[in-house]
């Protein structure tokens, strides 16, 4: 949901084309479609994931990445923990607000659920969104 909903507020950029956003699980297994109720949510909200495909996070990935954002504490430290080099890519979706909060993960729950997370996750989004242009432009790989 959060990847879809960066994907919609930075395709108004005037830089849109030069973002590449992707998500991936800490403990995801590769090829997995979205949660129905995931989906459901972001249709509610005018976005299409159906063709979401679930990646777990590894080192390829995250060396292609200037800012990695993660939902809940427990996966950036574990993300540091096992990628310290990075450490300084890796933040709470939180900390763009200047909060430290876990983003809840409506696994296994109900519609409302999902839909009172995919409207969190697009407030801190917006709401962060020029804190995660400054980390990421900071971070910014010349390759």
């Amino acid at each position: 949901m959060a990847e879809a909903i960066l994907k919609r507020l930075v395709s108004t950029r005037l830089d849109a084309d030069q973002w590449h956003i992707e998500s991936a699980g800490t403990w995801a297994m590769d090829g997995y479609p979205a949660a129905e109720l995931s989906q459901y949510a972001m249709q509610l909200m005018g976005m299409d994931i159906s063709f979401h495909k679930s990646q777990p996070i590894r080192l390829a990935l995250i060396k292609r990445f200037d800012l990695i954002l993660t939902m809940e504490n427990n996966h950036k430290d574990g993300l540091i923990s096992e990628y310290w080099e990075y450490a300084d890519h890796i933040f709470m979706l939180s900390e763009m607000v200047g909060l430290l909060m876990d983003v809840p993960d409506p696994i296994g729950r109900q519609s409302a659920d999902y839909e009172e997370t995919a409207h969190l996750l697009e407030r801190l989004l917006s709401d962060g969104l020029m804190r995660i242009y400054q980390l990421a432009s900071m971070n910014q790989r010349l390759t």
